[in-house]
């Protein structure tokens, strides 16, 4: 069975940001059973080894962890590609160097509003905004590879166009737009900024429209129903070739989580998930190789099998290349196979 393309690495449960949407539950202290720098490597070893596309290091905050800088050399060394997840506040013109050095090829800085306040309050500290944009341009003088990533919220709603327009002008190579799913600390803190189905729908119709004449990629995690628009709206980009939007998260492969070349995670104590958003624990690397828990998991198995999937996403005609948000199926329902609640096709969950 194949690999998945991309596995992403909770490196630490410490950050310095208090979240409100946090789906790792991070606090401002490591937490106690996090993978030794021994464990880190041999699951650098397996990921190497099992030939995986793309890993990505975040946490937490990566940078909190002081063998970060190791863990990701030996990475290159192994010849796994490896991008980092970061708020960005830790982020100078030293660490930005340091990341090129060692071989990170690219860094994803949260920016979750398009002024202070509006970040600020969704990232729990005054100043992190500025924080943040002064680790973009630490990134774009060392010429470290960046994009900016966005969570989709209510508060964020009318300010896509100018979130997208920054992303261009700060020199990111692609804009990320995370449709906010009520889970980890999401389900308390933020539940009430989840779009309802309406406003999903006009958010990803406006980032199929803005993509047109946008110079970057712009992608949606947590919406397969986006790639769907692209294609029935015959999104043409002026900038580059069509064919780049196939990479866009679920393009023409529905939900990636658990997947052949789609997705998995391996939470900071070795426990994998099948997405950040479907935590549900599959086995812990500590105990059994990540290839044999991706080869022999009966839940991983289950959601493979799209003929499984019940109520409208299993009627749907884009079973296949959409399927809904597995993971906000299950948080919404408790049953990962669930129509997805999210989707805006579905007469049954229609607004």
């Amino acid at each position: 069975m194949q690999p998945p393309f991309m596995v992403s690495y909770s490196i630490t449960r410490k950050c310095n940001l208090k979240c409100k949407h946090c789906y790792s539950g991070s606090v401002d202290e490591p937490a106690p059973d996090e993978l030794s720098t021994e464990e880190a490597l041999s699951l650098i070893n397996d990921l190497s080894k099992w030939g995986i596309g793309l890993l990505i290091i975040d946490g937490g905050e990566p940078l909190c962890r002081e063998d970060l800088f190791d863990v990701i050399s030996y990475a290159s060394s192994k010849g796994v590609r490896t991008t980092i997840g970061s708020n960005g506040t830790l982020i100078d013109e030293a660490a930005a160097r340091k990341m090129k050095e060692v071989g990170v090829m690219a860094v994803a800085i949260s920016i979750d509003g398009a002024d202070a306040q509006t970040h600020d309050s969704f990232r729990g500290v005054s100043g992190a905004f500025a924080d943040a944009l002064r680790g973009v341009e630490a990134c774009r003088k060392a010429g470290l590879p960046f994009q900016f990533n966005t969570v989709i919220r209510k508060e964020t709603l009318p300010q896509l166009g100018d979130l997208l327009r920054m992303a261009v002008q700060y020199g990111a190579d692609a804009a990320e737009f995370f449709d906010l799913v009520a889970a980890g600390r999401a389900k308390e803190e933020c539940r009430e900024q989840v779009l309802s189905n309406a406003e999903r729908r006009q958010a990803m119709e406006q980032l199929a429209e803005l993509q047109a004449a946008c110079p970057i990629v712009i992608r949606v995690p947590g919406c397969p129903m986006y790639p769907l628009l692209l294609q029935q709206k015959q999104v043409k980009p002026k900038h580059f070739s069509p064919e780049l939007l196939r990479r866009v998260p679920y393009y023409g492969r529905g939900c990636a989580a658990g997947m052949p070349m789609g997705y998995v995670m391996v939470q900071c104590n070795g426990e994998v998930n099948p997405c950040m958003l479907l935590q549900i624990d599959l086995g812990n690397i500590r105990k059994q190789n990540i290839a044999s828990i991706w080869v022999n998991s009966p839940v991983l198995a289950e959601l493979r099998r799209r003929e499984l999937l019940n109520g409208e996403c299993g009627r749907c005609d884009y079973r296949l290349t959409c399927s809904g948000c597995r993971g906000r199926a299950y948080e919404e329902t408790g049953d990962m196979m669930a129509t997805d609640p999210g989707c805006w096709l579905a007469p049954e969950t229609r607004e």
